[in-house]
């Protein structure tokens, strides 16, 4: 008996030795992608660099839950997550009557339906987003978990406002100011203009980017405008996946993708995880909003910063793809 626990002993000081030496020493940090994964094919890159990340023990995804209330969204998010071996992360959607619903002109979520199997069969199966939230946090460590929205607003306006339930006792902003770490987010164009997950539902991003209680890093529509990615995803002839068959289809409907698709929500999802250096740099501030629009205030001590150019483009760009091609677990 004492041989055996002198073996299990070793065992576990060895586990704990592969974790540490996998993680730098540190644990994994923690967090929930918040997609509107439809209107555009960069977030089918920005979850498969986020399952990348997570078979390389640099994160735990906590959930994947849908901005965007299409009725394929939430079979997509299952399609995604199931490839990557992680079938049983939460989901969630918003449930208000006058949320986003965008789906995708070149129909590549029919198709990921259609050729792929899963159990959801629309997003109105799926929870209440903002419920899905405060279970989630709640059971989390204080200021442990990072969320990285690379939609729509809809759900953090939500979660700010939810009430105290069986969840937590706390308010959605005190929930948040107690279990956030921080919040990556691709909206808005810097340091001024007019960008898409910002003006879809203006009054939600309006009340996140004046509410959020802790700091927020806004990698900009500027930011994956440059890196373009997706040609080598569809060439590599050995990779069978999911990802790879959307790009193949959206491109090949897009003549303006020729050399690639436009990076932006992989970008958060790396920043998110890895933090901004070496790859970026950053500009503190204010997001001032208007109508849809975003200006910028110059503030060493703002609650806001913006991504900069700082590694190569096309370095960066091969690093995304890279991370693009993971294959799921078999």
């Amino acid at each position: 008996m004492i041989a055996m626990r002198k073996i299990l002993l070793i065992i576990s000081l060895l586990m704990a030795s592969l974790a540490h030496a996998q993680t730098g020493g540190r644990l994994p940090k923690t967090l929930i992608l918040d997609t509107d994964i439809g209107p555009d094919y960069d977030d089918v890159g920005a979850m498969a660099v986020l399952h990348a990340l997570a078979d390389k023990g640099e994160v735990r995804p906590l959930a994947v839950i849908s901005c965007n209330k299409n009725e394929y969204v939430g079979p997509t998010i299952e399609i995604l997550n199931t490839y990557f071996g992680r079938p049983e992360l939460p989901s969630g959607a918003p449930k208000g009557a006058a949320d986003p619903s965008f789906g995708a002109s070149q129909k590549w979520p029919e198709m990921l339906v259609e050729k792929y199997p899963h159990k959801i069969t629309k997003t109105a199966d799926l929870p209440d987003a903002v419920q899905i939230y405060r279970k989630i946090l709640a059971k989390q460590p204080d200021q442990s978990v990072t969320i990285v929205t690379v939609g729509f607003l809809t759900n953090l306006a939500d979660l700010l406002d939810s009430k105290p339930d069986e969840n937590s006792p706390l308010s959605g902003l005190n929930l948040v100011r107690k279990k956030v770490a921080g919040l990556v987010s691709m909206a808005g164009k810097f340091p001024a203009g007019r960008e898409y997950n910002v003006y879809v539902d203006s009054l939600a991003s309006q009340k996140v980017f004046a509410e959020w209680p802790t700091e927020i890093i806004f990698s900009g529509f500027e930011i994956g405008e440059e890196i373009k990615t997706g040609v080598k995803v569809i060439a590599n002839e050995r990779l069978k996946s999911p990802v790879k068959d959307v790009f193949a289809m959206a491109m090949a409907k897009s003549p303006e993708d020729v050399n690639g698709r436009q990076s932006w929500d992989q970008t958060a999802v790396l920043v998110g995880v890895r933090g901004v250096q070496p790859y970026f740099g950053l500009k503190r501030g204010k997001m001032i909003m208007q109508d849809g629009n975003n200006t910028w205030q110059d503030d060493p001590m703002g609650p806001h910063a913006y991504l900069t150019p700082s590694m190569p483009t096309p370095q960066l760009t091969a690093l995304i793809e890279g991370l693009m091609m993971w294959e799921g677990k078999k």
